[in-house]
């Protein structure tokens, strides 16, 4: 049966797998278990935030440019593995934390695993896959991350519910490590060669990989490169702006009057848009100019950002929500593919780690940042300004990005 198709495509169900479980499901579902840690071990609200704000904040930068490392090293398919077994293994742990150094040290090691089972070396296992067709594949294998971020929360708390949160934390990390095991054993491979196959299914005779992929690019020719720091830049700008929404959407919400539940059924809208977007940018992708459709979601993420002004308004809300759902749905898919474009695959692994990681900074400081400020002037109103002119200035950093291809000379 794996033969009747490109095996490529099997390689984007493995990748939506990934993305479904070990980051869709674990990124939108921890916080669901943050009400319990309060009321069963007496956590506050900011040291239950703070675990994975402290992976991402000290650990991802580094072992990310570590993971990007042996992503070129070793392959995808391994650094998933251990991936896997980091981001399972610490949940199933999870579930039997007694203290606040257990739940520090095992949320780092979440997102360590995150970091290596989740989009970066994803995003180059597809990207090596695929050439041609490589934004519909792409769009496809994110589709996971969208759907597991959907269903997340109603499947924690319906864990939660039904056998308490320390057995809910066991089941999820049971799944992952069940499910995905062998996925990444039997189906994952890294390149195309390892079968004897070329990317997007082409025979010998009928796909050039030099015609069609830039040169070898080295990580130090990238980063001397305008492009890299436009890209790098532009990006976090946009994906702190999204972080600091997805963050504090249903508390400012909350603010304004509306109930928890519709709250929460706005952010499902939000997340259920976004799947829309992931698809269609798939398509447009192999279609376009790359930086230029990035540029264009950018700005469209950026002008929905003031209907929340007119947020007492239930119809400014869902248009919102609609609106910067469907923008948001292209935030990480598009950095591999711009990235691949201009850089080549030989180091795609390094160069997007360095990216990403600077990107998880932006998704983790922001929300801070905003907290800050609501604290001092007990207003979001500053917050919104600030992240819409971050959002217009990342479209106009990715615009600038030269259509040029980075090589050696």
């Amino acid at each position: 049966m794996l033969k009747c198709v490109f095996y490529g495509w099997w390689i984007v169900v493995a990748a939506f797998l990934n993305l479904f479980l070990a980051v869709g499901i674990v990124y939108y579902g921890l916080p669901v278990f943050y009400v319990s840690l309060v009321e069963s071990l007496h956590f506050s609200r900011q040291q239950v935030a703070f675990g994975i704000f402290l992976g991402f904040a000290l650990v991802a930068p580094v072992s990310g440019v570590v993971v990007g490392a042996l992503i070129d090293r070793l392959g995808a398919r391994r650094v998933i593995l251990l991936g896997i077994g980091l981001s399972g293994g610490s949940l199933v742990l999870l579930g039997g934390i007694r203290g606040l150094w257990q739940y520090y040290l095992l949320c780092i090691a979440e997102v360590v695993g995150y970091v290596m089972a989740g989009p970066i070396p994803n995003q180059v296992l597809v990207a090596n896959w695929f050439c041609a067709k490589r934004g519909r594949a792409m769009g496809y294998a994110y589709l996971g991350l969208g759907v597991g971020g959907t269903l997340s929360p109603l499947l924690i708390h319906w864990l939660i519910e039904s056998w308490g949160w320390r057995n809910a934390f066991r089941v999820v990390g049971a799944i992952i490590l069940v499910v995905l095991f062998p996925v990444g054993v039997f189906i994952t491979r890294s390149l195309p060669r390892e079968m004897g196959l070329f990317a997007d299914g082409a025979g010998a005779g009928s796909f050039a990989p030099a015609a069609s992929e830039p040169e070898r690019t080295s990580v130090r020719l990238a980063v001397r490169s305008a492009n890299f720091w436009l890209l790098l830049a532009g990006s976090t700008l946009a994906i702190g702006a999204i972080g600091t929404v997805i963050f504090h959407f249903v508390l400012f919400l909350h603010d304004q009057g509306h109930s928890a539940e519709w709250a929460s059924r706005a952010l499902s809208l939000v997340l259920t848009s976004s799947l829309g977007g992931r698809v269609a940018v798939g398509y447009l992708a192999d279609r376009f100019t790359l930086k230029n459709l990035m540029a264009l979601f950018y700005l469209i993420l950026s002008l929905a950002i003031p209907l929340l002004f007119l947020s007492s308004h239930s119809i400014a809300v869902l248009a919102f929500s609609a609106i910067f759902g469907f923008a948001m749905g292209a935030d990480y898919m598009l950095i591999p593919l711009v990235t691949a474009h201009n850089f080549g695959l030989s180091a795609l692994g390094k160069i997007l780690a360095l990216i990403i990681m600077a990107d998880s900074l932006g998704q983790t400081f922001g929300p801070v940042l905003a907290g800050r400020i609501y604290d001092t002037r007990h207003s979001y109103d500053l917050v919104w300004l600030i992240i819409t002119a971050a959002g217009i200035l990342s479209t106009i950093l990715i615009y600038f990005i030269s259509a040029r291809r980075i090589t050696h000379n």
